[in-house]
């Protein structure tokens, strides 16, 4: 086991034996992409290797400036990158996110970008294997944090009949809600901002069945006054900040943009503080490494068991 065998860089955490960047944040010769969410997804890689889906989403949202060569694998397939051998497993997180497992001299590293282990019908489910380093995001990483079941906390819908203006992320967070609505609140009319709408699509290419939605109808929404949802990004969530006739909520797992709004929805596409401790019980790593949050209590949790260190 190599204690540098990633290290945090500017760039991104950076393997020097294999010469390859995890989710780099400028543009690098080699990028190994979890999911293409923004802020692990940048643009103008020389080389990409991701799964089929993340490799969609990029090309959709930077057109030319994707990556100059995309190398896609399925999930469990192994690839080599120098003389790491690398494989991607399901994360959890959103459609197409994955789980890095890299190989080397014996050891077995992996790395789990963003991820949960809640049910999530949008997405391919959650799989762990056995690692000698864990390297997990702490985006959620308190004792304090509990998520609530995702499927309870959409039922408050239910009780809502005015209509809704729903802030959601557009990738992964709009399209398990979509789901949820229509499998839980099916007298609900969904419509998408224009951003949204083709993420769906790409969905259901994917054979991803969300059930049923509609792009923004100004005149129908105004016209129907109950039961219309209008799922919409941060920005114009934000910019609609003192819109009248409509119930304003905002789908996350953080506090803080629960604040202000009419009804709070807690809905997070992260693992929480037990979700976690589950992780390291099913990977059952030598050391535990951590990035994307504060992984404090952890190593304070562990400190007489189990080696955890902040990246």
């Amino acid at each position: 086991m190599k204690d540098d065998f990633l290290v945090k860089t500017t760039n991104g955490l950076y393997c020097k034996y294999g010469d390859f960047y995890l989710d780099p944040q400028l543009p690098v010769s080699n990028a190994v992409i979890s999911h293409a969410h923004g802020d692990h997804a940048k643009p103008n890689n020389q080389n990409v290797f991701c799964t089929a889906f993340t490799a969609e989403v990029m090309k959709l949202r930077f057109k030319k400036k994707a990556g100059n060569y995309f190398e896609v694998f399925d999930y469990h397939q192994t690839f080599k990158i120098g003389p790491v051998i690398l494989s991607f497993l399901p994360a959890g997180h959103i459609l197409g996110s994955a789980m890095v497992k890299m190989e080397y001299l014996g050891s077995t590293y992996l790395f789990t970008g963003d991820f949960k282990l809640q049910k999530d019908e949008s997405c391919e489910p959650i799989e762990f294997c056995k690692a000698d380093v864990l390297i997990t995001e702490t985006t959620f990483a308190s004792p304090d944090t509990k998520h609530p079941d995702p499927e309870k906390e959409i039922k408050k819908l239910n009780a809502i009949s005015t209509n809704i203006l729903l802030g959601v992320y557009g990738l992964g967070k709009a399209q398990r809600l979509t789901k949820l609505i229509n499998q839980v609140c099916p007298q609900k009319v969904i419509h998408l901002h224009y951003s949204i709408f083709p993420i769906h699509q790409l969905y259901q290419k994917q054979g991803i069945d969300l059930g049923e939605f509609q792009h923004y109808d100004r005149k129908a929404f105004k016209q129907n006054q109950t039961n219309q949802v209008y799922m919409v990004p941060p920005l114009t969530f934000n910019s609609y900040g003192r819109a009248l006739g409509v119930v304003k909520m905002f789908a996350s797992g953080w506090k803080n943009l629960q604040y202000g709004n009419d009804e709070s929805l807690y809905i997070s596409d992260h693992v929480d503080w037990d979700d976690i401790l589950q992780t390291i019980k099913e990977v059952d790593p030598q050391q535990v490494w951590t990035i994307h949050g504060d992984g404090k209590q952890l190593k304070s949790y562990f400190s007489d068991s189990l080696v955890v260190k902040i990246l």
